[in-house]
């Protein structure tokens, strides 16, 4: 009988340790769980162009995209997790920081039509009065079926922002002689003299830099260059980055007529191809500016559609030509952008044909404009390690980036951290 007691005591810590790392798992921000999900926006209601982010107390609101392939009605919900600074959940409970309903269904959805690819596309609006964030701080929208939070689909980060303190940012070039004509630091001062928080120490703010909204190579620093009482200044290399250069495009807003960077468009009457011209190492190639989307992309449609519902998706190949047909000794080569969540993964890591000597990669893609870039990571690498243009675009500190800077304060006692301002820069107006 004791035998028994033991197996069914350890078989039900098994069960505790698997819900744990199922719970974990769930976290992972910016994350489609399932095949048949594509084309996921998230965005400030009516302009496609933003990064989704929420004043607290104010009508703003988000607007919500996706496609389900399985082409049929399912009953899908969303909810908020509040996390902390670095993303980990919170330990806050959903009523600590939800106004409101818990759970809300998504019943706006529309079948495509005029399309050879079947799907399903739903849309939300969000918050509204029936259920909202009460709390700053970074939130995860989480998105699931049938009411069940366990069986979650994809994931995407939003922001919820209580400016309280006043911020002062400015980009220079770097110090070091090494990164003067590749990198650029952001300097950033903090004010806390009319916020009404409580410091304690200069660890009780921590600030995130981010370029081009990509969390990917975001800088987080919980420590001052500088503290002198409501005086938090950021100003080593910790907040550097890698210029990179404008970002590469594909326009497939038509799958009818050719786009500039097109080689070719092959319509079965059963699926769309598209080849992508081949791109080359950029690198030792002129820098020039020219108006990119900062690796975003959008859905649109030019052949007198609605983009969302009545947008084709096609099979686009994308292939890169490396300096004399050889592979990147020691290097993987991956597709960057938000076309493949900026993350260096399968997904986005491109083969290397031996007998073409090219690296291919091919995504299924709806109608709209995409910008990427190419990026190299050492092999054999785990994934979370900082990517490189340096081997196939190059670094130019002229180069055209958006800065994001947030600064977060946990209070004395507090099990969460709060978002207490927000400033934005671009480098082509440093200041």
């Amino acid at each position: 009988m004791r035998s028994k007691a033991r197996n069914h005591i350890k078989f039900l810590l098994l069960i505790v340790v698997i819900h744990c790392c199922i719970t974990s798992f769930a976290q992972i921000p910016d994350q489609i769980y399932r095949p048949n999900i594509h084309s996921v926006k998230l965005f400030k209601y009516g302009d496609i162009y933003s990064y989704p982010i929420l004043m607290l107390n104010s009508g703003d609101q988000l607007e919500l995209h996706f496609d389900d392939l399985d082409a049929d009605v399912k009953s899908y919900y969303y909810t908020f997790q509040l996390c902390n600074a670095d993303w980990s959940p919170s330990s806050l409970q959903t009523f600590d920081y939800i106004q409101g309903f818990q759970q809300n269904r998504i019943g706006n959805y529309r079948y495509s039509s005029i399309a050879l690819t079947k799907y399903t596309h739903y849309q939300a609006v969000f918050p509204d009065r029936n259920s909202m964030p009460k709390r700053s701080g970074n939130y995860l929208l989480k998105v699931f079926r049938n009411n069940d939070t366990a069986d979650l689909y994809f994931t995407k980060r939003f922001l919820v922002v209580d400016n309280r303190v006043q911020i002062a940012a400015q980009i220079k070039q770097p110090f070091n002689s090494q990164y003067y004509l590749t990198d650029q630091r952001v300097e950033v001062v903090v004010s806390t003299a009319s916020a009404r928080i409580n410091t304690l120490s200069p660890q009780d703010l921590k600030i995130t830099v981010l370029q081009n909204n990509t969390w990917t190579t975001a800088a987080h620093v919980d420590r001052p260059t500088i503290y002198r009482g409501n005086y938090y200044e950021y100003s080593d290399d910790a907040t550097s980055f890698p210029s990179g250069r404008e970002w590469r495009w594909i326009d497939l807003r038509s799958v009818r007529l050719m786009s500039e960077r097109m080689q070719q468009i092959v319509d079965t009457g059963k699926r769309i191809d598209v080849f992508v011209k081949p791109d080359t190492e950029r690198k030792q190639q002129i820098y020039f500016y020219y108006h990119d989307l900062n690796g975003l992309f959008t859905i649109e449609n030019t052949d007198g559609n609605n983009p969302y519902w009545q947008s084709d998706y096609a099979w686009v190949h994308f292939t890169y030509v490396p300096p004399g047909n050889q592979a990147y000794g020691g290097k993987d080569l991956y597709l960057i952008g938000e076309l493949t969540n900026y993350l260096p993964n399968d997904y986005s890591k491109l083969e290397f044909n031996r007998e073409k000597g090219i690296y291919e990669k091919t995504l299924f893609l709806k109608q709209g404009y995409y910008n990427y870039s190419y990026v190299t990571l050492n092999a054999g690498k785990p994934v979370g390690n900082r990517f490189s243009f340096e081997n196939t675009e190059g670094n130019f500190t002229n180069t055209e980036n958006n800065y994001t800077i947030l600064v977060y304060f946990r209070p004395f006692g507090s099990r969460a951290d709060e978002l207490i301002g927000i400033t934005q820069l671009n480098s082509l107006n440093p200041r």
